[in-house]
Order: C-alpha cells, then sequence, then structure tokens
C-alpha cells in the first residue's frame, strides 16, 4: 500500500511535466460505473428486505458467496486499470456500508486504497448507489442523497440519487450524479411513470448546476433502466446524442453512450437482444477540447472482457456471467458489464 501511494504522488506531481515533454498532456482520469447485481452482505437489515441474502434464505447467500463476490469486483477493477487506477468508480446495487467498507478494506481491492461516500435509501430490499474515489485524484467537498418522490403515496419507494461535489487531481470542480433509475419489473410500459419521474428529478439537479455555475462540469452516470433514445433520457433529462462531429454546447448534456447504442452494443441482455442500459452522460464543457479538463465519445467504452462473459444456450452467442440467473446461483460476475470513460 506504501508503494502504491508514494508511486501515486509521484506519478500526479511529476507526471503531467513527463506527459507534456512527451506531447500526450496529463493523465488520465478514468471513471467506472458498474451494476455488480446484488452485493449484500451477510447481515440482516430490519429495515428492508433482505431476506433472500441472508445465510439460510431462498438464495443461499454465504460469508464464501460473499467474499467471492468481492474479489469478482476487484477483478473487474484490476483489468480496468491498466497503468492507472480509476479514480471514480459508480456502484449500482450495494446494499450497506457494511458491504463496501468490506470491500475497500477487507477484500483483494484494499490494494487500490479506494474511499467511498453512501448514503442508505427507502429502496425495498435495500439496494443502493455507492462511489468509490481515490482520494489522490479526486477530493470530496459535498455529497448528500437526492430522494426522488413519486406523486402517488403508494408507489413503491426507490434509490435516492446520490451527488457529490469535488475536486479533481487537477483543481477542476466535478458534479458526479449517480443514479440507478426504478427497473422494468411489471413491463417497460407499465413502469416507465417511475423512470420518468426519476429523470425529473435529475434534471432539476442538472438545472441547479447550470444555473447557480458558470460551464459546469457535470457528469451523470448510472443504470438508467432505459435506453439512449429512450423518452426519460431523451425528453426529460435531455441527453443529446453525440459523436466527434456534434457541435458541443456547454449548457447542454450529452450522452456518450449513444454511439455505441445505436451500433447494437450493450451492457445487458434480454432475451437474446443486447441493451446499453449503463450510461455516462457529460455536460458540454467537458467535451470542450480547450477544457483543461475533457473527454471525447470514443473514449466511452463497455468492458466485455471474456472473464464476465458465458455462452447463452438458449439464444445463442454469449451473455453476462451472472451470479444468479433467476433463483439458480452461476457464481458469475454480474448480469451487466460496466462501462468508462477517460477524460484527460
Amino acid at each position: 500500500m506504501l508503494f502504491r501511494v508514494v508511486i501515486l504522488l509521484l506519478l500526479a506531481g511529476c507526471g503531467g511535466q513527463a506527459m507534456r515533454a512527451q506531447g500526450s498532456g496529463l493523465r488520465p482520469f478514468k471513471v467506472v460505473c458498474y451494476n455488480v447485481e446484488n452485493y449484500f452482505d451477510c447481515v440482516d437489515d430490519s429495515l428492508t428486505d433482505d431476506s433472500e441474502f441472508l445465510p439460510g434464505g431462498l438464495r443461499g447467500w454465504n460469508g464464501t458467496r460473499y467474499r467471492l463476490k468481492q474479489a469478482h469486483i476487484a477483478r473487474v477493477l484490476a483489468a480496468l486499470s491498466g497503468w492507472d487506477t480509476p479514480a471514480l468508480v459508480g456502484l449500482c446495487e450495494v446494499e450497506s456500508r457494511k458491504a463496501l467498507t468490506d470491500l475497500v478494506r477487507y477484500s483483494p481491492l484494499r490494494s487500490f486504497g479506494y474511499e467511498f461516500i453512501h448514503f442508505d435509501s427507502p429502496d425495498v430490499r435495500g439496494v443502493d448507489v455507492a462511489l468509490l474515489y481515490h482520494p489522490y485524484r479526486f477530493f470530496p467537498i459535498r455529497a448528500e442523497a437526492v430522494p426522488v418522490v413519486f406523486d402517488d403515496p403508494d408507489e413503491r419507494p426507490t434509490r435516492d440519487i446520490l451527488y457529490v461535489q469535488g475536486a479533481t487531481m487537477y483543481d477542476d470542480t466535478l458534479h458526479v450524479l449517480l443514479h440507478h433509475a426504478p427497473s422494468r419489473m411489471g413491463g417497460e410500459a407499465a413502469s416507465a411513470h417511475r423512470r420518468l419521474q426519476a429523470a425529473r428529478v435529475l434534471r432539476g439537479v442538472v438545472d441547479s448546476l447550470l444555473a447557480a455555475c458558470v460551464r459546469p462540469n457535470i457528469l451523470v452516470m448510472g443504470d438508467f433502466n432505459d435506453y439512449p433514445t429512450d423518452r426519460s433520457l431523451v425528453e426529460v433529462l435531455r441527453a443529446c446524442p453525440v459523436s466527434d462531429s456534434t457541435v458541443i454546447r456547454p449548457d447542454q448534456l450529452y450522452n456518450l453512450a449513444y454511439p455505441l447504442h445505436v451500433q447494437g452494443k450493450g451492457t445487458y441482455q434480454h432475451e437474446g437482444e443486447w441493451g446499453m442500459l449503463d450510461q455516462i452522460i457529460v455536460s458540454g464543457s467537458l467535451l470542450d477540447a480547450g477544457n483543461r479538463f475533457s473527454t471525447r465519445p470514443a473514449r466511452f467504452r463497455v468492458l466485455d472482457a471474456a472473464f464476465l462473459l458465458c455462452e447463452d444456450e438458449r439464444y445463442l452467442g454469449q451473455r453476462p456471467f451472472r451470479t444468479y440467473h433467476g433463483m439458480r446461483y452461476q457464481g458469475g460476475y454480474s448480469d451487466h458489464l460496466p462501462v468508462y470513460v477517460e477524460f484527460y
């Protein structure tokens, strides 16, 4: 750990100068978003319905499977690291602070040196979102949970949106919004109003930032349970399609996942069809090459490494290697593939 810290400090202090000498600019600042599929601890939470994921529960969850899940998450982030550990990692479907503490302190991920930000949300099952951050590359200033409230009080509660304001290692302010939209349980059409309402709340936060800040650097990521061309993304959140030839406006949102979506690529498979449910969306200022901290649409990618996939015997081809398939334990990684983007 000490060796990693020393190397990171040396690179932070000297890397920019060395890379400028090579004509390649600053070090990459990598952001990852990953729905890890039901990362539950093994402790009963009396305030949530987590009984399926307890020792002796219907799914047979236990300490061995819990530790394997942690090792799987660590392997994914190691595969994404290369020469640079991801600076920010947005996780969806995480149960608790204990699960996160065990992940960053006692699992194979401990050598990465991550800290985390997490709030308990009103989700019935107790699954939340959380942000892992590298403390030498991102410095949190403010964090809060933004509730998603439905007009009908009988609606099933959903997860809060996590908002974090922080400074990057380059002293640029970054506004991060991590969102896990309501699921499609009950059917896409029947559940669409829930995702539309969540998108309205998300857009409200974006509008507040645009009104309060000059050219804010806004990064929205998560599992939207909708595609880049669906109403919640296009009409409500107003996340525009983007390509390298798009004329960029600093006060507009752009969906970096759109180009891969129209190519038929995705992060989740349903009945043999891939869909881009997991997305990263940025404000136009983050696509401005004149900004000190920016990216391009081509830098958005899906990690589809072989170890994250398995054969799809029913629909042919490949599908994500899941932890559970229905109620049956598979021992895999997740039903989603991770997405990531590099900023420079």
